[in-house]
């Protein structure tokens, strides 16, 4: 059995978590579990979706792969969560592949997973990498480091997961199911990359991405987990 821990918090980006679910779904004797401090639903950042956590983080002591989503409005907030973070520097031990997508990369930066290490997420998060002592990667899609892997933002992450199908499935298996969902992408527009967006794209993109972060909470979140680095880096010079 490969069980796959998918971190469900308050506030995550439903195709961050979906993405990954539908591709790892299909791995040999796959369980998926969404995981969070209790079982129950919990809302996405766009305050409509809800999905449902099944199992608890205590309940899932040994995954074989965990995948840590983004967040719009909340990653600040989950990324200074003591539980969560020794959680996953618990469970990391044994995984075979600790993954994020988007700004999940965050959270595992925070659980100090990434340290010297190179790793991508979402272009607007890129640089708070930083104050963890991570080297931010914006023109990889998919950046490895042993069995760390980070994926750029959003829709990477199916990306991400088909990379891992292939790793723990073999590549017929994640070509099968990359079949299977039929995964062929043909956007209408090629604007994905900020090297090959317009500036008006980039600038209406900002006000849509602002419009989903700002809030007191995870503002004050992310005040407080730049100044703790900050501090830290300070203190041990």
């Amino acid at each position: 059995m490969t069980q796959i821990a998918i971190v469900l918090y308050p506030g995550f980006t439903a195709l961050d978590v979906i993405g990954p679910y539908e591709v790892l779904r299909f791995l040999p004797d796959a369980e998926v579990r969404f995981v969070w401090h209790e079982a129950g639903p919990i809302t996405a950042d766009s305050g409509v979706a809800i999905l449902g956590a099944t199992h608890t983080l205590a309940e899932t002591p040994r995954p074989d792969i965990v995948v840590v989503p983004g967040g719009s409005s909340s990653v600040g907030i989950h990324a200074r969560d003591k539980h969560l973070l020794a959680w996953l520097g618990q469970v990391h031990e044994t995984t075979a592949w600790t993954s994020s997508v988007c700004a999940g990369s965050v959270i595992l930066a925070a659980a100090g997973l990434l340290t010297d290490q190179r790793a991508t997420s979402h272009w607007q998060v890129l640089p708070s990498l930083r104050l963890f002592g991570v080297t931010p990667v914006g023109d990889e899609r998919i950046v490895f480091s042993g069995r760390v892997v980070t994926s750029a933002g959003v829709s990477a992450g199916i990306d991400l997961a088909l990379w891992i199908a292939g790793k723990v499935g073999g590549t017929t298996r994640a070509e099968a199911i990359q079949l299977a969902i039929e995964y062929d992408p043909q956007p209408p527009f090629d604007a994905g990359h900020l090297s090959k967006s317009t500036t008006s794209a980039k600038a209406l993109a900002l006000v849509l991405l602002t419009k989903e972060s700002v809030n007191p909470a995870h503002l004050s979140a992310i005040t407080k987990l730049a100044w703790t680095q900050s501090l830290a880096k300070v203190r041990n010079r």
